[in-house]
């Protein structure tokens, strides 16, 4: 007869804990595995869109990533609620984690905008999240270039976002034949639609049915669009002629004068939010056609009134660039830098009589702004060498004492293994990087 084991010998590991579906996490390179996000790819794309956002003029700002839930559906209407982590919190308040940061711009402004002169051009960075479908370009969570620009109606300032976002995309070295812009005008749709005495009251399923035109079959398209007077061969006619307003064409010229002609085309199939934007749209899209829309916006004069309750009436445009797509599109061009540990220099303390003066020396070339790593514990230094070269440490710096007792450092830099000795106080000089 077989008898469990006695009570206290039987021991359970705990179940290994997995990251949530459609989240990352962010190691630093070389990466531990192809299916982790990179820290390194991370912040270099922060970098990047918050040095051309400053060329241009535009400041950053951020907000809370959990907002109160009427922020969004006052925006989308209550379908949006099934694509958020939502919930009720416990002041019995109902709230969701940001899926978009536009509506707490606009938020924010509504009660602030006194206190900016206009045109108010920010930028944001924020971390947002979508209960959705995971698929290729698409997780549950994604970081945002958001840039925006409100208090102008102007087609000038359309005109300098789209400027904006070509040069975002050109400063990680993408070309024209990497990527291209694709400008429409909901005010050119809604005059197609009045010109041909569409019914005002189906204008919502005409709109819809042209911003699935890729997606849905023609016969399902011709069907939708004979159901509200209009006919897929007229809609086509429309596109393919890609006639620009005149709105339009002043955005264009200002795009051409800065030389980034190539980089954008008129092109009526873009149509996006249906009951958001107001005019100029846009969309851009990789060139080769194999990825989802890199960065998409445009004017929506209408939000930070319907936020603020009627009480601030300010027009404004923006887009959005997710990091998700563009690092798909960055791999996929040879656009990433190669990253290491990136280490200026690595004390190495061979003579733990010594580790006192040692460490002086490792916080004042800190204090000047090196990167600087040492062996926190005393070990051989045949050892600390490796690890100075597993760190792709520039330059080595020992310190020892010469014949008359007085303390030197030997800087080695390690490209050439060329040296040069010196007083502690004077290596900073000796490093030249």
């Amino acid at each position: 007869m077989a008898f469990p084991p006695a009570c206290g010998t039987v021991s359970f590991a705990p179940p290994f804990m997995e990251r949530l579906p459609g989240f990352r996490d962010f190691y630093p390179e070389p990466l531990p595995h192809k299916d982790v996000g990179s820290a390194d790819a991370r912040q270099f794309i922060f970098r990047t869109w918050r040095e051309v956002a400053r060329r241009y003029g535009f400041r950053e700002y951020d907000g809370p990533p959990l907002e109160p839930l009427e922020l969004y559906t006052l925006k989308s209407g209550d379908e949006i609620v099934r694509q958020l982590y939502n919930f009720t919190d416990k002041g019995e308040r109902a709230v969701a984690l940001r899926p978009e940061m536009t509506p707490t711009l606009a938020r924010m402004l509504a009660a602030h905008e006194r206190s900016y002169k206009k045109p108010v051009k920010w930028f944001a960075i924020p971390q947002l999240f979508r209960y959705e479908k995971q698929q290729r370009g698409r997780l549950r969570e994604h970081f945002q270039f958001n840039a925006d620009l409100i208090g102008e109606t102007d087609p000038a300032a359309d005109a300098e976002l789209i400027a904006l976002l070509v040069d975002s995309l050109r400063a990680f070295g993408l070309t024209a034949a990497d990527f291209q812009v694709r400008l429409s005008s909901r005010r050119a749709w809604q005059e197609f639609y009045a010109a041909r005495q569409g019914d005002p009251a189906r204008a919502y399923d005409f709109y819809q049915a042209v911003d699935k035109l890729e997606r849905d079959p023609p016969e399902e398209t011709d069907q939708k669009l004979r159901a509200v007077g209009m006919s897929l061969a007229e809609v086509t006619r429309f596109i393919a002629a890609g006639e620009p307003t005149a709105e339009l064409a002043h955005i264009l010229a200002s795009l051409q004068a800065r030389g980034m002609g190539d980089f954008v085309k008129v092109d009526y199939r873009v149509i996006r939010g249906l009951a958001y934007y107001t005019g100029p749209v846009f969309e851009a899209f990789d060139a080769q056609g194999e990825l989802r829309a890199i960065a998409g916006g445009g004017r929506y004069d209408n939000l930070i009134q319907l936020i603020s309750g009627g009480k601030v009436n300010l027009p404004a445009l923006g887009f959005g660039m997710g990091d998700v797509v563009l690092l798909e599109l960055l791999k996929a061009r040879g656009c990433l830098p190669v990253w290491g540990a990136g280490m200026e220099v690595f004390v190495i303390i061979d003579n733990e009589a010594l580790r006192t003066e040692s460490l002086g020396l490792v916080q004042q070339l800190r204090a000047a702004g090196r990167a600087v790593d040492y062996a926190l514990t005393p070990t051989k230094a045949d050892k600390q060498f490796k690890r100075a070269q597993e760190l792709q440490a520039a330059h080595t710096v020992r310190l020892e004492r010469d014949g008359t007792g007085t303390l030197r450092a030997r800087v080695r830099r390690l490209a050439d293994r060329t040296e040069s000795v010196c007083a502690p106080a004077e290596v900073e000089r000796h490093l030249g990087i």
